[in-house]
């Protein structure tokens, strides 16, 4: 299902928005970033698709694949980290704790009674884990009944303690929420509720770093945008407002239109555009997205897309894993690409919208549209990716390799 977002506007980026999100706080955040040994240091590829921009009769697909950003598989490595080094300046403003400091484990010593805590659906999870481990301090993750053991030993292995729960995502954010208040611990999660916005905002803030990637990548320029049309994932609406409130800041009222997709029985970002105010799912949520199986708008992040996402869009799971098939074949022209099931989630929308020529144009989408898309997560459960695609991640990736092989010969 498709909606226009009737609240969408096309003006410069509002001051408002830029005292929460900024260009400059997310090179601020790239640079610290650039110091963690679980970040590349190089930027991740904008990889073309010219065969599948002509079988969808579109001018050109870009893809950005953050799946080769981090040993931990995804974006939200860019995203926990940054709101933990944020949190831990706020708390010791006296011991002037610079990022790189921290990210090299000098101190160990003041963080060693320090726990925060979290739900997940996997990925932030693992991120946060991870930042923690080399910060020095103590995680907790709580993961309601839908995460997969998969995903759950893929946490613990950076050192997390585990705490399950029966119910769903949002079940679990309440879980963490009471945990820190019983026990003096801090949550840092990635969604944001009532009294709860400043580390959700540093998560947001990190995400930016995709963003000024690609604008370097592309060459784009502020009245000129090299991209019509930016498909991106839902969720609780993090990463798209990380990525839409740069873009938005850069190109101003020349920015390109914004499409926002999510699952069916998920469709948080969608019954807000409905109602014009961050609401709730109306489906089960479960989903073979998991990344994107929330119930429940960030009411921070819609601050950022009720005035810019110009469309929402629902897909089923069938739509992503033969998204994700579309990636891992790849062709003549189109290099293999590992994309987990919430990765994918942008070209599946644009397929969808494709195969209806009248639906197409109600967007915009055309002979001449440029379609910017973002891979966020490579095969971060390996057996539900072998189950969807019908190969295993490594095989798919020998086959990049020889492709890429075959292209510079």
């Amino acid at each position: 299902m498709l909606v226009a977002n009737p609240r969408a506007t096309r003006t410069p980026y509002p001051a408002e928005l830029n005292e929460i999100l900024s260009i400059e706080k997310a090179l601020e955040s790239r640079a610290w970033l650039s110091c963690w040994d679980k970040i590349s240091p190089e930027g991740t590829p904008l990889l073309e698709l010219p065969g599948l921009a002509a079988r969808l009769k579109v001018g050109s697909i870009s893809i950005k694949d953050e799946s080769a950003r981090s040993v931990l598989g995804s974006f939200k490595a860019l995203g926990a980290p940054i709101a933990l080094i944020r949190l831990i300046q706020r708390l010791w403003p006296n011991h002037d704790l610079d990022a790189r400091g921290l990210f090299e484990g000098r101190y160990r010593d003041l963080l060693t009674h320090f726990t925060v805590v979290s739900a997940t659906d996997g990925n932030h999870g693992k991120g946060l884990a991870a930042a923690a481990q080399t910060l020095g301090c103590r995680c907790v993750i709580v993961l309601h009944a839908n995460v997969s053991v998969e995903r759950e030993k893929a946490i613990a292995a950076y050192g997390a303690e585990i705490v399950r729960i029966t119910g769903n995502y949002d079940e679990s954010v309440g879980e963490a929420a009471r945990l820190a208040s019983l026990n003096g611990w801090r949550v840092v999660s990635d969604t944001s509720y009532d009294g709860y916005e400043d580390i959700p905002r540093d998560v947001m803030q990190g995400y930016g770093t995709i963003a000024a990637e690609i604008v370097e990548q592309s060459d784009s320029q502020p009245d000129r945008p090299v991209y019509t049309h930016v498909f991106l994932q839902g969720g609780v609406g993090g990463l798209a407002a990380g990525l839409i409130s740069y873009l938005w800041e850069f190109h101003g009222e020349h920015r390109p239109r914004f499409v926002v997709v999510e699952p069916q029985q998920a469709d948080c970002l969608y019954q807000s555009a409905l109602a014009g105010r961050a609401a709730r799912a109306t489906g089960s949520v479960d989903s073979v997205m998991a990344g994107l199986a929330c119930g429940e708008t960030s009411p921070l992040a819609w601050k950022f897309l009720q005035p810019s996402v110009d469309d929402f869009m629902t897909i089923s799971d069938d739509d992503a894993g033969n998204a994700m098939r579309t990636l891992a074949t790849g062709s003549d022209t189109d290099t293999p690409i590992v994309a987990g099931e919430s990765g994918v989630a942008g070209l599946a929308g644009l397929v969808v919208l494709a195969q209806d020529h009248q639906v197409a144009r109600s967007v915009g989408l055309d002979s001449a549209s440029r379609v910017l898309l973002v891979n966020t997560e490579g095969a971060t459960a390996p057996a539900t990716y072998q189950e969807l695609v019908g190969e295993t991640a490594e095989s798919v990736l020998k086959r990049q390799l020889a492709w890429h092989a075959k292209a510079v010969a």
